[in-house]
């Protein structure tokens, strides 16, 4: 036994650990069921058979594709010009289809264009959003309604209301507001002007005609997705709208549900509190869909009454999500997948932002926090690196131990206990920085992975992005020669970097009595670097820094502790 073998040790049982609690779902608790509403004298009061009306209609998609600017130009739109956003709401059916991220671009190339979120029906990649009402015995606009617009542009601190009256005389109206980042307010309001009550029930709806392009992981969840009932819910997925045809219910109060991509999501939030029906499913015509109802309720004649919802669209930045769950939508913070270590992984996610906006540079932002890691766990590494050094002093006494008993295991073991003991040496005492270091390593892997902040960050020369691999590629002379080598073999300086700052610390560590584990420690490094190769850059770079950082302590404490425990463990002979 020797503090290699447990180092191994608390490797394998971490990487448990950590996949064993990544794989784990949260369930969702149950909720009460929506209760009907209905308006009198302006004030909401229940009603019986809430099943009256229906609940949000499944939408139809166009069979024919057609060429996306030629379907933006077959009818009427009001203009969305924010900070972040742009694009157009579609006056046929209301519906939010047209928006691009103008802060967020599809490459790092100068000429890239802006991230496309939502496009409409008919055009390759259909994604969209919709709010209205669904009636019975009144006619309630739907996807082929041509609304009426207040002005043909929204603008911060400029909404719009769109307007459509049916032959009966209800009145119908959204009035649609948004801000500088990614949220829409939208304020649904039915006017009565008709002799007669009506029954009415409101909905909102995204639908995509394609899954997302980016994979679903088990460290990063795309696709359906909801916080209902104070649940995040991960586990609704593709593969489960298309073996499931009748969909997934779920009842609530408030909270919100819609689709994610890796870095981008669209969210409906309706209002905190009011009872729901929201649902996932796969409609007949292929697309994927979430939606949810309200409750029914009655509008008297002459009576008028209005619903408020909202619309996140954009980019999943964790400032802006922090400051809509401030403005009223709960846990959104919850659409980035942090999975069970968010507590742990959200304060170093907040470090390392705190740090890029100090610094201005992502990668020595990394190396930044490479260093706070590792002057916190200074003491710790003390108390390793002193084990350690005792660990070599006494190589020469092992070797002879390992000589006199290689024939009797159990009295070697015994023997080699004893000398652990009359040194004053704990074996073990190297694995805690190791298990300290694994979640720490983890989070940041997570934090490169799913934050949209780290997307297309640069560092220095070479690296255009640290969230992607190392673009340079040594098998093809870095470019020179005209072929991508597979990415088992795309190894690039960096990965080569991690292979030999590991060499060099497991150089430095003791020598390994046991020869199986000496040809190990040999290979791990170069193994590692094939490994690690293609992941994200800065993963890289943070663990290339620490290595240098563990040899430099090693050699700053072997020298001096190697000094210390002559003087006070002097070795017997």
């Amino acid at each position: 036994m020797n503090d290699n073998r447990n180092m191994l040790l608390a490797i394998v049982l971490s990487a448990i650990v950590l996949l064993g609690w990544g794989l784990l779902s949260e369930k969702f608790l149950p909720t009460p069921a929506p209760q009907a509403q209905q308006v009198d004298d302006g004030k909401m009061k229940p009603v019986p058979q809430p099943s009256a009306t229906p609940a949000a209609p499944a939408v139809q998609t166009p069979q024919a594709i057609r060429e996306r600017a030629i379907v933006l130009t077959e009818t009427p739109r009001v203009r969305i010009e924010t900070p972040s956003l742009q694009g157009s709401i579609n006056l046929k059916g209301a519906r939010f289809d047209d928006l691009d991220l103008v802060a967020q671009r599809e490459t790092i190339a100068k000429d890239s264009p802006p991230v496309r979120l939502l496009s409409p029906a008919g055009a390759k990649d259909s994604y969209f959003t919709q709010f209205g009402w669904t009636g019975e015995g009144v006619a309630a606009p739907d996807a082929n309604s041509l609304w009426t617009a207040s002005a043909m542009t929204l603008s911060p601190g400029k909404p719009v209301t769109l307007s459509w009256t049916n032959p009966t005389g209800q009145r119908f109206e959204q009035t649609i507001s948004v801000d500088d980042g990614y949220l829409f307010t939208v304020k649904q309001r039915v006017v009565n002007g008709g002799s007669a009550p009506v029954a009415v029930r409101i909905y909102g709806l995204a639908s995509r005609a394609e899954k997302s392009k980016d994979p679903s992981t088990w460290t990063n969840h795309v696709g359906p997705i909801s916080y209902l009932g104070d649940k995040a819910e991960y586990d609704v997925k593709w593969e489960t709208l298309d073996e499931d045809k009748s969909g997934v219910t779920l009842d609530s109060r408030g909270g919100w549900l819609g689709f994610t991509d890796k870095y981008w999501l669209t969210a409906l939030a309706p209002a905190n509190g009011a009872p729901i029906e929201a649902s996932f499913k796969r409609t007949p015509s292929g697309a994927y869909q979430a939606d949810y109802a309200g409750a029914p309720f009655v509008v008297a004649p002459g009576q008028a009454v209005s619903s408020e919802t909202r619309l996140f669209a954009g980019a999943k930045e964790y400032t802006y999500l922090q400051r809509y769950e401030a403005a009223g939508i709960p846990s959104l913070n919850r659409a980035i997948d942090w999975g069970w270590f968010r507590f742990f992984m959200i304060p170093i996610f907040k470090l390392l932002l705190w740090l890029f906006h100090t610094i201005g540079n992502f990668g020595f932002a990394i190396i930044a926090l490479t260093f706070i890691v590792r002057g916190l766990m200074f003491p710790i590494a003390d108390k390793q690196f002193r084990s350690m050094a005792g660990m070599r002093k006494i190589q020469p006494k092992m070797k002879a131990l390992q000589e006199r008993y290689k024939d009797d295991k159990p009295r070697l073991q015994q023997e080699m206990l004893k000398l652990y003991q009359e040194e004053k040496i704990n074996p073990a005492a190297g694995c805690l920085p190791i298990l300290l270091q694994i979640p720490v390593f983890y989070a940041l892997y997570k934090v490169l992975m799913v934050s949209v902040e780290m997307r297309h960050q640069p560092f220095t020369l070479w690296i255009k992005d640290l969230s992607s691999p190392d673009p340079a590629h040594i098998l093809n002379l870095f470019g020179l020669l005209n072929f991508t080598p597979p990415s088992f073999l795309a190894i690039g300086p960096l990965a080569v970097l991690l292979g030999i700052t590991m060499w060099l610390q497991f150089k430095l560590n003791p020598q390994q009595m046991d020869p199986t584990q000496q040809q190990i420690f040999s290979i791990m490094p170069w193994v590692l670097m094939f490994v690690m190769a293609p992941f994200a850059a800065g993963l890289l770079v943070y663990w290339v820094t620490s290595n240098i950082l563990t040899i430099a302590q090693q050699a700053w404490l072997y020298k001096r502790y190697d000094m210390h425990l002559s003087d006070t463990h002097p070795v017997k002979t």
